[in-house]
């Protein structure tokens, strides 16, 4: 990256920089007559009763005069404010540009570190530099040029033009600007100073941010939130002291800006009247320079706010590009590029010669190993935590490099082939595994989205904006890739049949032992919009669940169907209500009657007095309930209507009326209880309050809201049809159409697996796991358990089918049972293919036909495993 902000502008702006000076200088010319015509009206056109009045060689008559000249006027300032409504759009226009440049370009520095230099290195430090402490770099690129040339020239352009009019006002005009050059500076740099360490405190207090969201379990586990509140106000604080130290110094500076500036008028008017006054010059003459020296105020303040933004952008870029150029950077032809020769992963070798790995205290991890494996083979690494396995590992997957010394495949230095070239070949799974925030599948096919094979064909408008898109991104200097085009190379892993890819990818997943897992997260998922053909197959198998239970008066008894026409005991009085799904949050389960529709369908079927009165029973008898009980009993969960914070507040109601004089609470009051019946199952919680006559009214309401619903509200609920699917439910709820039923013995594991054998039977499974592969993983798989997260990496990596696969402890997360069950399956997907396995069981090493001992960062033993099994080995010296 270039050293200095301006270095930067030059090199990539230019050429819009010339045309943004050459729109100021344009701008000029109808500004210097917009402030002589002034003078001209005053004195010509109002102040020469005799005349002649010549425009442009045409005499005129006085009144046509003056309305000229105002025309002329009028027409000079369109002309200027045009002129500088092009430059602000155009310069604003370049400046984006160029903070997406900026943006673009520490982002890809941030994929060129090395990976210990993330070590050292804060997260929230880096989203704060990208994010946000840019903005202020990008706006500058636009006013870098332009501002200076056009405030100065505006400056310029006035202050000659009140030295025609008489050189002593124009002296009076600028008799301040030396102290202000000199002083303001000098203040100016106390508060960028101060301002450098807020920003440097900001990212401390990112950092402390993005710390407590990864040790939120610590902090909760060891009770220690006071200490962390404690250390975050001091940090709080530390800004505090230092934004008012910058306050103070600024508007100080806006003081002595302001005061210099009203010293102006005072000479005019003084010295200005006593020209006047002596004849020396006209009254016109005098308006027209102090209307121009208002107008000198704000490009003079312009110039100084300039001033005092380059030195702290200045300072701020080169800072940012100091922080985004560590040590190590991988060079950016090996982040994207392609090699010319490609290794060979058969009939060659991997020799690892003299690698050593220091530690940021210039320690050794790895001393001097010398090692050579003939490919394709099957190579375990063992040896004891810490002793230099999982370096080894990285190193021999090309994502670390050594400090001495060199890893060769085919005789190419592995470090200094392209990342692509190497990730197409060499496949690593470590014991922590990362994943993107996408879906199963986006994870599952990442490691396959090295480059576009095929661009994307959009017609009409999209391929206008496409186009645009394109060479906006050009103007830019960002990624000229299309990420709309075809990614993913279904051919690297050996797929060139569009049939064969979800086969292939469900039999990833079963390698890795997480087919079950994306089964159940089909069921819980809805239905792809995209798959319409998909809705008469889940309508078959509701049919056949139907049947089943039918058939089965047991089966029958665990699930409670819903029908239009009878109130469903089993759901709560909303999903009773809506009968149906909520799309969006315009209708909210949980707060239903807050909604202005929902409420006036009570009212007209005479409920909400009723269910208010159900509220406050349903009120009183959880006080009473839970008076004496803790926080975490047993009872919040079964009768989850009010939290334990919110029973004083439930209390305090109940004693302001009884359940006789509702009427006399505020409506506030009155809205808490009514939303409380909304919560409640009938055959769940047993309390009486739901009756059959009041299971009537609601299938009542259940009726009007339906009929009556507005067409605004039309696409806010999916409602149940038993002769069609419901968008907006899950897959097991529209083969179920039903609510599991209470009180039922083992209700829920009995209907999954009745569940099951239905959707194995109408040839679903597959189809509920390619929905379950549209599952969201969250941030960073947050959604996903660890063993989850596990089993995805490993399942991405066996779809690839890499040359040469890199695994460190990679079953490590997984539980005992899945751990033999998963390696074997492994060592199978990679039985015809080289593996080097770090491994933590040694005894496992004996399926490998080569084993290498490490200890200490040294090779203490090579060999078959009989081989190094057989004499007892003395532990290694310590380096030293």
């Amino acid at each position: 990256m270039e050293p200095s902000i301006f270095a930067f502008i030059r090199k990539y702006s230019w050429k819009q920089q010339l045309l943004i000076l050459g729109l100021t200088f344009l701008s000029f010319p109808p500004l210097y007559y917009s402030l002589e015509l002034p003078k001209i009206i005053i004195n010509r056109a109002l102040g020469d009763p005799d005349g002649p009045w010549i425009l442009f060689g045409w005499e005129l008559e006085r009144t046509s005069y003056l309305f000229a000249l105002c025309g002329l006027f009028l027409i000079l300032v369109l002309i200027g404010g045009g002129l500088k409504y092009v430059l602000n759009v155009y310069a604003g226009i370049v400046a984006e540009r160029m903070l997406r440049r900026l943006r673009y370009q520490l982002y890809e520095h941030v994929l060129r570190f090395p990976l210990p230099h993330f070590r050292k290195v804060s997260q929230g430090e880096l989203v704060q530099m990208i994010n946000a402490e840019t903005e202020a770099l990008g706006g500058f690129v636009g006013d870098a040029f332009a501002v200076p040339a056009f405030q100065g020239g505006t400056l310029l352009t006035i202050l000659t033009f009140m030295f025609m009019q008489d050189p002593i006002l124009g002296l009076a005009a600028i008799a301040f600007y030396p102290l202000q050059i000199w002083l303001i500076p000098r203040l100016q740099r106390q508060v960028n100073e101060l301002a450098k360490r807020r920003v440097r405190q900001v990212r401390r207090n990112a950092e402390r941010i993005s710390e407590t969201c990864s040790t939120i379990r610590e902090i909760h586990a060891h009770g220690t939130a006071r200490w962390e509140l404690a250390r975050f106000s001091e940090q709080l604080g530390t800004v505090f002291w230092i934004r008012f130290e910058i306050y103070k110094k600024k508007f100080l500076i806006k003081f002595l800006n302001n005061f210099l500036a009203q010293l102006g008028p005072f000479f005019f008017f003084s010295i200005g009247g006593w020209l006047v006054i002596h004849g020396d010059i006209t009254l016109g003459a005098l308006v027209a320079v102090v209307g121009a020296h208002k107008d000198l105020s704000a490009p003079w303040k312009e110039l100084l706010t300039y001033y005092q933004t380059l030195y702290d952008v200045r300072i701020k870029y080169e800072q940012t590009v100091s922080q985004f150029a560590p040590p190590g950077l991988q060079p950016a032809e090996l982040l994207t590029g392609e090699a010319t020769r490609v290794p060979s992963f058969s009939g060659t070798s991997l020799r690892v010669a003299g690698v050593s790995l220091l530690d940021e205290g210039r320690e050794p991890i790895l001393d001097g190993i010398e090692l050579r494996f003939d490919l394709p083979c099957r190579v375990a690494l063992i040896g004891p935590a810490g002793g230099g396995r999982e370096e080894l590992s990285l190193l021999l997957a090309g994502l670390l490099v050594p400090d001495s010394g060199r890893v060769l495949i085919d005789d190419l230095v592995l470090h200094e082939l392209p990342e692509p070239v190497r990730a197409r070949k060499i496949a690593y799974i470590g014991s922590q595994p990362t994943l993107i925030a996408g879906t199963i599948e986006d994870n599952l096919l990442y490691g396959l989205k090295q480059r576009p094979l095929r661009g994307a064909e959009p017609e009409g408008a999209d391929k206008k904006r496409h186009a645009r898109d394109r060479r906006e991104a050009a103007a830019s200097g960002n990624s000229p890739d299309p990420l709309d085009a075809e990614w993913v190379d279904w051919e690297a892993a050996g797929i060139r049949d569009p049939a064969e890819r979800l086969p292939a990818m469900l039999a990833a997943l079963a390698v890795a032992r997480l087919g079950d897992d994306v089964y159940g997260f089909g069921l819980r998922g809805p239905l792809p919009s995209d798959r319409p053909e998909l809705a008469e197959r889940v309508l078959e198998a509701r049919r056949a669940m139907r049947a089943r239970l039918a058939a089965d008066e047991r089966l029958a008894r665990l699930v409670e169907p819903f029908d239009p026409d009878r109130y469903n005991t089993n759901a709560t009085v909303a999903e009773n209500l809506l009968f149906g799904m909520p799309v969006g949050h315009v209708f909210d389960l949980e707060r239903l009657a807050s909604h202005p529709y929902v409420r006036k369908v009570l009212e007209e079927t005479g409920l909400v007095g009723e269910l208010q009165r159900v509220g406050y029973r349903l009120a009183e008898t959880m006080v009473e309930l839970f008076a004496d009980l803790p926080a975490d009993h047993e009872y919040y969960r079964q009768f989850a209507f009010i939290a334990p914070e919110d029973l004083p507040e439930f209390k305090a109601i109940l004693g302001r009326a009884t359940i006789d004089r509702l009427d006399r609470l505020p409506a506030a009051d009155r809205d808490r209880l009514l939303d409380l019946p909304f919560k409640l199952i009938v055959a769940r919680h047993r309390l009486g309050l739901v009756d059959e006559a009041l299971q009537a009214r609601i299938l009542e309401a259940r009726r009007r809201f339906r009929e009556g619903l507005p067409a605004s509200l039309l696409g806010a609920v999916a409602f149940f049809d038993p002769d069609h699917v419901n968008p907006a439910a899950s897959v097991q709820e529209n083969i179920l159409f039903g609510k599991i039923a209470y009180g039922q013995a083992h209700a829920a594991t009995r209907v999954a697996a009745l569940l099951g054998e239905v959707i194995d039977a109408q040839g679903l499974r597959d189809v509920v796991i390619e929905v379950g592969l549209r599952a969201e993983c969250g941030i960073g798989g947050a959604r996903l358990t660890l063993a989850q997260r596990q089993k995805l990496a490993i399942a991405r990596e066996v779809l690839r089918r890499p040359e040469l696969v890199i695994l460190h402890e990679p079953t490590a997360a997984l539980d005992a049972a899945d751990q033999p069950l998963v390696r074997e399956a492994l060592l199978h997907a990679f039985r015809d293919r080289s593996i080097v396995w770090s491994l933590q069981d040694q005894e496992w090493a004996s399926r490998f036909d080569r084993v290498v001992v490490l200890e200490r960062g040294r090779v203490v033993a090579e060999g078959t495993f009989a081989q190094i099994s057989m004499p007892a080995r003395e532990p290694a010296e310590a380096p030293g």
